[in-house]
């Protein structure tokens, strides 16, 4: 008696054989197998069947109507606006603009430490091992820069959580 794990097999390498797309090798192994064994030969005749008859059967189509009448219902439907209309461009640009000055901020800052004084040209451009990163944020400048950016931070931070507030809150 077979295992259903081997009935699954038999009928995987036969569908296989019928739509024409097992290897020469497969081919071979299974018309050797037909041949052979029963359990094979009365198993593709049934698949062979099924195929048969799935291959005259045709396939009904809907009538038109039905089709326009499950169009007409999904344009009865609320369907969600485009994300252009409810995302708030004020904010994605504030965003932006946050991050672009942060980024100009510490390039600029960078640039600025740089010794552009080329007088060894065995020396670096930048010698990473002799700088102070402690001179970074005792610097004033960088210090303000910062509490800026957090600032800013801070405050569109506020205006998202009052927008969020004002769509959430019931009218009396």
């Amino acid at each position: 008696m077979w295992s259903m794990n081997q009935q699954e097999n038999i009928e995987q390498q036969l569908w296989s054989y019928i739509d024409g797309i097992s290897s020469n090798e497969e081919k071979m192994a299974v018309e050797r197998l037909i041949a052979t064994s029963v359990e094979w030969k009365n198993k593709y005749h049934e698949l062979l069947d099924v195929h048969k008859l799935m291959s005259t059967v045709e396939l009904e189509q809907p009538s038109m109507r039905f089709t326009k009448n499950v169009m007409e219902e999904i344009a009865k439907l609320h369907i969600a606006p485009a994300a252009k209309n409810y995302i708030n461009k004020k904010i994605i640009w504030s965003i932006a603009s946050f991050f672009i000055l942060l980024i100009v901020g510490f390039l600029i800052y960078g640039f600025a430490q740089v010794d552009w004084n080329f007088q060894d040209d065995s020396k670096p451009l930048i010698d990473f091992s002799s700088f102070n990163y402690g001179k970074i944020f005792n610097n004033n400048l960088v210090n303000l820069f910062m509490m800026v950016n957090v600032l800013l931070g801070l405050v569109l931070l506020d205006r998202i959580l009052a927008n969020k507030r004002k769509r959430f809150q019931k009218p009396i």
